[in-house]
């Protein structure tokens, strides 16, 4: 074999994603593999299987990889959900791997450069993969940064808590993983089969890799998980995540943490005062609503209604009037009613949220929901998505509308030319959730620059740098 060794990492799907394939990117340099992306030997796509869109988009990534020459291997949450099946219909990929190749990553990459086949593996319900006793549960926790030892085997997905990690990319942002899989039971996720229980990682890692991070010249730390606010439950601390966040905060070299995954129903008066009272922590509330009718939440194995939403809203804003929040929809889910939709339709209207995702309902494969009753059919689905998808578009940009006159505190992400720069304020989480273009001279990626909203586009607002005192 060449010892030239390049492999090629492509990422879909969420910033858990992310993360994983820093950690892989990590493991793969210590290994002797080069990172690149011309002419490398073998390209590792790190797939998506979270619903029939992105799995689509993870085929249609691995075929297109598979056309550039090079060795192609699936890994990631659909070659782990599928393994043997995956490896069958996609025979232009050299290997599917699962989570339990990680920590192996750099020889199951020399077996695919040799020629060495790799046989696929059978997949398997991860949920039942559960330490058993503290003493499991502590040993699955990370290390420091760089030095983390293996996970013992069965105890979780090889892609959870560790800090062994190479950033691919730069800019002043950087996801921080809290924790890997989910404990929830929601009756149209898959995740939980194949990503495993949830195993929080301790405190102790987190502001070491918070400190690392730091180090790399991030800025801003944005906490991902399944669900952050079941975060220090298996540590036997309900309130982990309320000590954690002023910890992270006073990290040196870090301006701003944001908390990703909240679940409405865990969302505790302590938590809120801390997100809207820390300096540093972001006012910014990413709540998983899902649905706001009361009988559709609990089939989907959720809580709560509009008034309790509204509710949970109200004393939001009651401490911090200028957060932000956003959240995402189901809509047509096994016997959502035309009443059920218009109280959904009622709540948006209502709840003047900064970021609304409205997605479509698609049966997944082995989870409850697809053996309810009550379908709808696809055009009544679509029908709805469409009503929705217009109806938040016009609220959302409401929203940006009523922030024109505001202050702003805003993280610079990127020089656009002619004196503009583009960032993020406090209120909007990377990516997904809007952006602020400022005009400003000698301004640097990863500044914080106070500003105030002269206007918006959409979602978008523009704004000027506020004169100094």
């Amino acid at each position: 074999m060449s010892s030239r060794r390049t492999v090629s990492l492509v990422t879909l799907g969420c910033a858990r994603n992310e993360v994983d394939s820093e950690e892989l990117a990590a493991r793969l340099e210590a290994a002797g593999w080069q990172m690149g992306d011309d002419a490398p030997d073998v390209i590792v796509v790190n797939t998506c299987g979270f619903i029939d869109s992105a799995k689509k988009d993870s085929i249609d990534t691995l075929l297109a990889a598979a056309d550039s020459g090079a060795k192609v291997v699936a890994a990631g949450c659909m070659a782990e959900r599928y393994g043997e099946q995956l490896a069958e219909a996609l025979p232009e990929a050299a290997a599917v791997i699962s989570f339990d190749d990680y920590t192996s990553i750099g020889e199951r990459l020399d077996d695919v450069v040799a020629g060495r086949a790799l046989k696929p593996h059978t997949p398997r319900d991860r949920r039942l993969l559960l330490p058993i006793s503290p003493v499991e549960r502590q040993a699955a926790r990370a290390q420091i940064p760089g030095h983390g030892g293996d996970l013992p085997e069965g105890l979780a997905p090889a892609s959870g808590p560790r800090t062994l990690r190479k950033r691919l990319t730069g800019g002043p942002v950087a996801s921080l993983k809290l924790a890997s899989g989910c404990d929830r039971r929601c009756s149209f996720c898959a995740i939980p089969a194949f990503r495993g229980a949830y195993v929080s990682r301790s405190p102790e890692d987190l502001l070491a890799e918070a400190g690392w991070l730091a180090e790399q010249g991030v800025k801003e730390l944005v906490l991902v998980s399944e669900n952050s606010t079941s975060y220090g439950k298996d540590l036997g601390d309900l309130r982990a995540l309320e000590a954690l966040l002023p910890r992270l905060a006073a990290t040196d070299g870090i301006e701003r943490v944001r908390v990703s995954y909240l679940q409405p129903a865990e969302v505790r008066p302590g938590l809120l005062d801390v997100i809207a009272s820390t300096e540093g922590v972001a006012p910014y509330f990413d709540l998983s609503f899902q649905h706001a009718s009361g009988p559709v939440l609990r089939r989907m194995r959720r809580f709560g209604d509009p008034r309790r939403f509204l509710d949970l809203l109200e004393q939001i804003r009651e401490r911090t009037p200028e957060a932000g929040v956003r959240s995402n929809f189901i809509v047509g889910f096994p016997g959502e009613t035309q009443e059920h939709f218009d109280e959904l339709v009622a709540f948006l209207q209502e709840a003047r949220l900064d970021v609304i995702g409205v997605f479509g309902y698609s049966d997944e494969e082995g989870t409850e929901a697809a053996s309810f009753d009550g379908k709808l059919d696809q055009e009544v689905v679509d029908e709805r998505v469409a009503i929705l998808s217009e109806l938040a578009e016009e609220l959302v940009a409401q929203r940006a509308e009523e922030r024109i006159g505001t202050d702003l505190e805003v993280l610079i992400e990127e020089d656009l030319g002619d004196g503009g720069y583009e960032g993020r304020a406090a209120h909007q989480g990377p990516e997904v959730d809007g952006s602020v273009t400022v005009q400003g001279i000698g301004l640097v990626p990863g500044q914080i620059v106070p500003a105030v909203a002269v206007d918006s586009e959409g979602v978008d607002l523009i704004a000027r740098i506020k004169a100094g005192p």
